[in-house]
């Protein structure tokens, strides 16, 4: 089994939603970010992406590391993803370009059981940032 490693970005707004994007000629809706140049940190990776996938410029060290997640692959059949996650909650106005053909705020309370979002939000981040919530309140 191939292994996909990516770094992404969960930008969440203050009422909780999280930024998914899609890429063109896919379905599912994953967190902004992609594959890491030879010798690219994570940080540096998954700021570089979001500059060239959605217009928003980050600086690395202002993202907060969530965790590594491994899940199976969205988009490519029998591949697993390693996926370095950081958090931001940078106010920002998405504007997809690259391959990017559509971007979506989803409440992760929703997300957890959307089909179309990919397993490592479904599985992994959503139900993260739901076990956060619940603390806190």
């Amino acid at each position: 089994m191939g292994v996909i490693t990516v770094s992404a970005v969960c930008f969440e707004r203050a009422d909780g939603a999280v930024l998914t994007v899609r890429k063109r000629g896919t379905s599912a809706w994953m967190l902004p970010g992609g594959k890491p140049e030879p010798g690219e940190a994570a940080a540096v990776c998954a700021a570089r992406e979001v500059l060239e996938e959605l217009g928003v410029e980050l600086a690395p060290e202002e993202l907060e590391a969530m965790g590594e997640f491994e899940s199976r692959a969205a988009n490519e059949a029998g591949f697993v993803l390693r996926a370095s996650v950081f958090r931001s909650r940078a106010a920002i106005e998405p504007e997809p370009r690259a391959e990017i053909e559509a971007a979506r705020w989803i409440d992760p309370a929703t997300g957890v059981d959307d089909e179309s979002e990919a397993p490592l939000n479904r599985e992994l981040v959503f139900p993260m940032l739901l076990a956060e919530r619940a603390v806190e309140r």
